[in-house]
């Protein structure tokens, strides 16, 4: 009897043993899907997530990604604010003082050449080597790449104006005449040169900045950007759709 006692409680145990094991793997099994779950969870609530202008790269990419994205992030700080510094000084000695461009060019080469035209004729006087000018020839291949690169750009701004005013895109249409307004008013206001000084600044000041503060800017914006296209609706189903549009031609197969 104690044979067949010991026995049973030796059953009852290898089982409570069995059961414990497959609670055991279940919760781990289930511990690992929800750990699988979750980075996919936060892949999509990321992908989800608004970002200015619709852009899905990092703002670095965005600008290029080169030496000019280091400059406007001011990735280093001497370059950038010598950049910066360089670009005041124009403005203020074109702007400001109301320097002109030809003086300053033509200053400049006097300055230059008669210091080296006097270093070289005192050299047996004051006993100094006299100065080695270098001879400095300009490449072409960087000049060329600007070139195509700005009829490229220029062609392709041609193709959107004739686009617009062949009377296709209503939307694009209004926002190019809204911008042109818009500019027109601020040329009023300040010279060409203090609205590329001013936008010289915003392009070293507003990319950082957004950069560092992207989460608390993206959600405003998208807020902004419901909003507008809530107006736009608005404008688009009580004045735009009034508009009488002329019949399409049919395409000749």
């Amino acid at each position: 009897m104690a044979e067949e006692s010991e026995s049973k409680q030796s059953a009852v145990e290898s089982m409570m043993e069995k059961i414990s094991e497959k609670i055991h793997g279940h919760d781990s099994s289930s511990d690992s899907d929800s750990d699988h779950e979750k980075p996919g969870s936060a892949s999509t609530v990321q992908s989800k997530i608004f970002r200015l202008f619709g852009r899905e790269r990092p703002v670095h990419h965005v600008f290029g990604g080169g030496k000019p994205a280091d400059v406007f992030l001011w990735r280093n700080k001497k370059i950038s604010a010598g950049v910066l510094g360089v670009a005041t000084a124009i403005w203020v000695l074109f702007e400001l003082i109301e320097y002109h461009l030809l003086t300053l060019i033509c200053h400049i080469s006097i300055l230059c050449l008669a210091l080296l035209f006097l270093w070289s004729n005192a050299h047996t006087f004051i006993h100094k080597t006299p100065p080695r000018i270098p001879e400095v020839r300009l490449p072409e291949e960087p000049f060329i790449q600007v070139a195509s690169a700005l009829i490229i750009e220029f062609n392709r701004a041609l193709k959107l104006l004739r686009d617009i005013a062949s009377g296709r895109n209503l939307k694009e249409f209004l926002t190019v005449i809204a911008a042109c307004w818009v500019l027109s008013i601020v040329g009023s206001w300040c010279h060409f040169l203090t609205l590329f000084y001013i936008t010289f600044v915003l392009l070293h000041t507003v990319p950082v900045l957004y950069e560092k503060y992207e989460d608390k800017v993206d959600p405003f914006a998208e807020k902004a950007t419901i909003e507008i296209k809530k107006q736009y609706a608005v404008f688009d189903a009580k004045v735009l759709s009034k508009i009488p549009k002329g019949p399409l031609k049919t395409k000749k197969v």
